[in-house]
């Protein structure tokens, strides 16, 4: 059987397969997929990452890595969170955790997490990937999104996506 995660909940089937098999799911308990993201994990609040889970990884993840970007940035994508090297052991991150993976550098150029953090206007949603990956990526504290795509690429078993949103 042959099955690739697209998204959340959303599974891809090729010829030949079945939907019996576990789907790799994010999810958060400080918001539903596609519902607002609270201000405390805004820069309007505490400022701190939102609590996750992940469940179903794909069979043979080694590690993961986590970005969160805002496609809807008026210079374009705006890179929230980079964190990569989770072990494979890991299913949760907790609210403000920094001591699990290594964090990468964000577009506000800090190391870590950025919270929502748009202009005024329409809500603006906050894409949450999680990548299952065979292997982890071996970087330095503080690589970018970019980095982190290069050392994934051909390295990535699945993902799973959340989306959540903010405005002002």
């Amino acid at each position: 059987m042959s099955v690739r995660v697209v998204a959340a909940g959303a599974l891809l089937l090729v010829a030949g397969s079945s939907a019996t098999a576990a789907t790799f799911t994010l999810s958060s308990g400080a918001f539903a997929a596609g519902a607002t993201i609270p201000r405390e994990h805004t820069c309007d609040g505490k400022d701190a990452s939102p609590p996750l889970a992940w469940r179903d990884a794909p069979a043979g993840t080694k590690a993961f890595a986590l970005v969160v970007d805002d496609p809807d940035a008026p210079a374009g994508t705006w890179v929230h969170w980079v964190l990569y090297d989770l072990p494979a052991t890991a299913t949760s991150l907790p609210a403000g955790d920094t001591t699990i993976g290594t964090q990468g550098k964000n577009d506000f150029r800090r190391t870590g997490h950025g919270g929502p953090c748009p202009p005024p206007g329409p809500p603006h949603h906050y894409r949450f990937t999680l990548y299952a990956l065979d292997a982890p990526t071996g970087l330095a504290p503080g690589a970018t999104k970019a980095d982190v795509q290069r050392a994934i690429a051909g390295h990535t078993l699945g993902k799973a996506e959340l989306v959540g949103t903010y405005g002002r």
